[in-house]
């Protein structure tokens, strides 16, 4: 039960201070999860944002949802995914009932301005750290390069654009190994 409650309260802390998306949470998860507590290895987080890209719903809360199940199964699961959204059911909810009240006035523009900015720039972060993992080889910077430019050209899914990587990533380590079995 112990477990569960360090759980839920990890999450919940990271939940309430992660704005802008999943993308805006590797920074926190890896710390957290990764660095402070050892539940995941960083490996083991890029393969849940992976998952988490490729299944419904919001990538934060599938990577929370695995970290949950790969530490204390369905219970588990259940609890680092309700930690994560609880603060924000209870931020939306109470913004829902005053932001007509505020909404007009200058400093709370500005403040989401500069929520926007600093999101952004934790963005910025996680694509620098997830490329420092992800791009080992020539291979890896070819299969980034080309969906990053499919990604900001085209209007393909990104669930297609992770299984063109995937299948991509396979038929190049395939075709290695055989070069390597003909030496």
């Amino acid at each position: 039960m112990k477990e569960l409650v360090e759980l839920f309260w990890v999450f919940m802390k990271m939940g309430s201070v992660t704005f802008g998306g999943g993308y805006a949470m590797l920074p926190i998860i890896q710390r957290e999860v990764v660095e402070k507590r050892g539940w995941a290895t960083e490996e083991e987080v890029m393969d849940y944002y992976a998952i988490g890209q490729c299944t419904p719903g919001i990538i934060a809360v599938n990577t929370s949802t695995f970290i949950g199940y790969k530490l204390k199964g369905i219970l588990g699961g259940f609890v680092a995914t309700f930690g994560f959204v609880f603060p924000s059911i209870i931020i939306i909810t109470i913004i829902a009932a005053f932001i007509q009240n505020f909404a007009h006035l200058p400093y709370v523009t500005y403040a989401f301005d500069g929520i926007r900015a600093c999101v952004c720039a934790l963005i910025l972060d996680a694509v620098v750290k997830l490329g420092k993992k992800s791009v080992i080889d020539k291979w890896c910077l070819g299969i980034c390069v080309v969906i990053t430019i499919l990604s900001a050209f085209t209007s393909l899914s990104p669930v297609i654009l992770v299984v063109l990587a995937g299948a991509a990533g396979v038929c190049i380590k395939n075709l290695e190994k055989l070069k390597g079995e003909k030496k």
